[in-house]
């Protein structure tokens, strides 16, 4: 049976970076309690590439922004909307997510749940 991936891409102020880290290992600790198989948050390192599109023009960064990819893996879709219910109803969830003080953008965040094709 294949695998089910939540995948995010972002952009982040550089000097966020630090402060997102934080929030994203409590989020990841979070997620992986409630039966996450995997959570990845990357910040980009090596964007500046020619013959594709980039990132950062992907994201619509700045010049003072990077992009953050990220992606969070589950048995299947249903395991996925299972793991999520649980971690939206987990209090510890609202704590790190302030709307008053954001680490990013929310409305800026690309998201979508993917069926795996391949593995390896």
């Amino acid at each position: 049976m294949s695998k089910y991936i939540d995948g995010f891409v972002l952009p982040i102020s550089k000097d966020k970076i630090e402060a997102y880290r934080e929030i994203a290992t409590k989020a990841a600790a979070i997620w992986k309690e409630h039966g996450a198989l995997e959570y990845i948050e990357a910040v980009g390192d090596d964007l500046d590439v020619e013959h594709q599109v980039p990132f950062t023009t992907l994201s619509g960064s700045s010049p003072d922004e990077t992009v953050v990819l990220a992606y969070i893996v589950y048995h299947s879709r249903e395991h996925r909307d299972e793991v999520n219910a649980k971690v939206m109803a987990d209090p510890r969830t609202h704590e790190f997510c302030n709307p008053e003080n954001p680490s990013f953008d929310y409305k800026r965040m690309a998201y979508g749940g993917f069926r795996t094709i391949v593995e390896a």
